[in-house]
């Protein structure tokens, strides 16, 4: 089929604009790759933890406590809403794993010797099932496994009841329960020094005499159950079994990691990505404008030849939907193989057993439409400015530019300027709006790189301030039991121990009205030096003498400050309540606490001085020493070294955000690239035939390549720190959105990121001159003698 000659010149303008096109079709595809890339690896993660989760049965509420007979699971199971009961016994041992001179942690958790239990069922990876004959015999977590190297037939030492056993591995498994396996004590998964290992329940019953007991209850519950009503009844039945309060899925601390994960991916996706898709949008206006404000004469030429202001108009919307559809064809590509990437990559770090793809297209629909009306807009204005002049008039050349004299050569400013250096100034003043419109897409570009590294100067700066202002202890010792404060002085003596400084932990729950959290109550002590609160301005302050102290997100969400009243109900012991004032609200980036005075919180639970545990400051010489006298104590349930806690919140933290990171790092890189070679190509295509009358006229081929690559050296060094500026906004738009129960980043952007962003946008101007240089020693000076004035 004969195409129309309209057509042809698309096609040919097309190809002969092969270089721009592309660079327009990448920054298109870059915008719309982003969305599809995040929303879609952000259902797909929904899609299978709501399957994982459904699939093993994960209970709906759980509650720890004492130690109940195991017929009053029947009373459980009565209580309305209740769907499903299951009871276990749950236990904290201390390991001893070849290799491995820290001391390591494991819950161990009772399994039915015959079947699965009816709730939080494990997915079996290898080796196969205990064996009820075999009282040793056990099943350990993929990510302890693979921490250690551990294989079906190998073995590891267990103080199980203050008895040093050796444990034989007969499966490995994953489970809904423990995708985040968080120890006592610490804040991040560490693979290394905590896991979850699965007993024979005949077995674990017996080594903890708990035989016809349980002390571990969860349960599910029907849709049309109320969740707080059956964690109140379940918490009164318990109560005198020692329940320390019943809690529902959203602060089950693996789902709340998980939870806490995928919104962050879902802040991301709303604030970053929608940005993204608005400057591509943005930029694609300022460079289809400008490149048909070149095409003026051949729009006069087609109307010579009787096309109408109609024809000529679709033409040039043709020829731009072209170039968006190719862009957004290219996105959707793009999108799909980065969303399977990053998809497969949260799959292996949650450690889903299965993984579902899903694409969402209503939001391929949402970025596509985005993307063509940023098309047809720039297009129609461009245009509708071209095909509005008579055929006579936009055949000839565009009406010679009147300088003026500027305001900085009125103040003799560039006096003593060469000529072409006046020129480059002239030029830029004389056309204000084009050049702060080049300058802000620029500085976009610079903006959308700080945007992606902003999140790892946050990491860094929760680091520095938690680990080594806020808790700068070696190590954190958790005991079993809540003990005497005698229990300190035997912890002095270990070998090793520099100082020490108690702590206790209460399990309450913080009323305000319809308000209420499930946290723990801290107690200090006044002159702890190890351990401390900071203010707002990150300057340690002691522990107030009455009262309780929030953590600011804490305070915020119940909608408290400083002066106002809170009610305390505490979940464990003689389970006191009272309603204090809240005298402090100190800053915490990490979780939700609130603190008391260690004396004044044991006159509220009226059990005398007990500890939970101490912070320790070690001599690392004598490490080996310390960690063999912590893995022979029965009566210690976690110990968190403040190195291996470091790596883990690197490794965890980091690397959830670093994959996300480099896509938009990358993104925002091609985006760079795009604007600065769409400017310059289309300044060359604006003043090709000024610059080739200045080498007509006796310029050099270095002075003309000087006037154009100055210019754009001029609006790129104009736009770093507006792009700076705009960069601290978008990170303060992600802080607003990064505020969840377990995290919340500072806005902190380190000088190494604003150094970074500048530099990639600068080698990006770097590498389009090139380009144009080598354009411009093509110039055809001939043909520009040969031009109609």
């Amino acid at each position: 089929m004969r195409l129309a000659p309209l057509d042809r010149k698309l096609f040919r303008d097309l190809w002969h604009l092969k270089g721009q096109a592309f660079a327009i079709a990448m920054v298109i595809g870059c915008g719309v790759a982003t969305v599809i890339v995040m929303f879609g690896t952000l259902e797909s993660l929904r899609a299978t933890g709501e399957a994982y989760y459904e699939r093993y049965r994960f209970a709906d509420v759980f509650a720890p406590l004492k130690r109940a007979p195991v017929y009053r699971a029947a009373d459980i199971a009565k209580i309305p809403g209740v769907s499903e009961v299951s009871t276990r016994v749950v236990m904290s041992v201390t390991l001893d794993i070849p290799g491995m001179n820290e001391p390591a942690m494991a819950r161990l958790i009772s399994l039915p010797e015959t079947g699965q239990d009816p709730l939080n069922r494990i997915a079996l990876r290898e080796g196969r099932w205990v064996n009820a004959r075999h009282p040793d015999e056990v099943i350990v977590s993929e990510n302890l496994a693979l921490a250690h190297g551990l294989r079906p037939g190998d073995t590891f030492g267990a103080i199980i009841n203050g008895k040093k056993r050796s444990l034989n591995i007969v499966g490995i498994a994953l489970s809904p329960e423990f995708i985040y396996a968080i120890g006592p004590g610490q804040l991040m998964p560490d693979d290394r020094t905590f896991g979850i290992t699965w007993m024979g329940r005949r077995a674990l019953e017996a080594a903890f005499d708990l035989e016809g007991a349980f002390n571990d209850v969860s349960v599910s519950l029907l849709r049309s159950a109320s969740e707080p009503a059956v964690i109140e009844q379940l918490d009164t039945l318990l109560a005198a079994y020692g329940g320390v309060g019943a809690y529902g899925r959203e602060d089950q601390i693996s789902a709340t990691f998980v939870s806490n994960e995928i919104k962050q991916l879902d802040t991301m996706g709303n604030l970053i990505a929608p940005v993204f898709l608005a400057v591509a949008a943005f930029l694609l206006h300022i460079v289809v404008s400008r490149m048909i404000d070149t095409e003026r004469e051949q729009i006069g030429l087609l109307k010579a030849f009787g096309y109408t202001k109609w024809e000529v108009g679709r033409h040039y919307l043709e020829f731009v939907l072209v170039l968006t559809l190719f862009g957004i064809a290219l996105g959707i590509a793009l999108g799909v193989w980065m969303g399977r990437g990053l998809t497969n990559f949260y799959g292996d770090f949650f450690r889903f057993p299965f993984l579902y793809y899903r694409l969402d297209f209503s939001v391929m629909a949402w970025a596509t439409f985005v993307a063509l009306s940023a098309s047809v807009l720039g297009t129609i204005y461009a245009v509708g400015r071209s095909v509005k002049l008579e055929a006579a008039v936009a055949m000839r050349p565009a009406l010679p530019v009147v300088y003026r004299r500027s305001l900085l050569e009125k103040l003799n400013i560039i006096k003593n300027l060469s000529a072409p250096t006046r020129m480059i100034w002239r030029h830029l003043m004389r056309w204000p709006a084009r050049t702060g419109l080049t300058v802000l897409g620029i500085s976009l570009s610079v903006a959308l790189i700080i945007m992606s590294l902003f999140p790892l100067d946050a990491v860094e700066f929760i680091i520095e301030t938690y680990y080594f202002k806020s808790q700068r202890q070696d190590a954190d010792v958790t005991f079993v039991e809540s003990r005497k404060s005698t229990a300190l002085n035997a912890t002095m003596k270990m070998p090793g121990v520099l100082t020490a400084e108690p702590f206790r932990h209460v399990p309450v729950k913080l009323h305000s009205g319809h308000l209420t959290e499930r946290v723990g109550l801290i107690g200090l002590y006044p002159d702890a030096r190890i351990s401390q609160l900071l203010d707002s301005d990150l300057r340690p302050i002691a522990v107030p003498p009455e009262g309780v102290a929030l953590s600011g997100y804490l305070a915020k969400r119940l909608n408290l400050k400083r002066g106002d009243l809170v009610t305390v109900e505490t979940m464990s012991g003689k389970r006191p309540e009272a309603r204090m004032p809240i005298t402090a609200v100190v800053k915490q980036y990490i979780g939700m606490s609130a603190y008391m005075d260690a004396s004044a919180l044991d006159r509220f639970m009226r059990e005398g001085s007990v500890i939970s545990g101490v912070r320790i400051m070690m001599d690392q010489n004598a490490a080996l020493d310390l960690y063999t006298n912590l893995k022979n104590t029965p009566a210690i349930a976690g110990i968190t070294l403040k190195s291996t806690a470091l790596r883990s919140f690197r490794d965890t933290l980091a690397e959830s955000i670093e994959i996300s990171i480099a896509f938009y790092l990358f993104f925002g890189g091609m985006i760079a690239f795009g604007v600065v070679y769409n400017s310059a190509r289309i300044s060359l295509s604006e003043r090709s035939r000024e610059l080739a009358s200045l080498r007509v006229l006796g310029f050099t081929k270095a002075e003309v390549g000087y006037i154009l690559l100055g210019e754009l050296t001029l609006l790129t060094l104009a736009a770093l720190p507006v792009g700076a500026l705009l960069g601290y906004g978008l990170a303060w738009m992600l802080v607003l959105g990064f505020e969840t129960e377990l995290f919340r980043i500072p806005l902190s952007v380190s000088p190494s990121t604003y150094a970074i962003s500048m530099i990639m946008v600068v080698v990006s101007t770097l590498v389009s001159s090139a380009v144009v240089v080598s354009r411009i020693n093509k110039l055809d000076l001939i043909a520009v003698l040969k031009t109609r004035d």
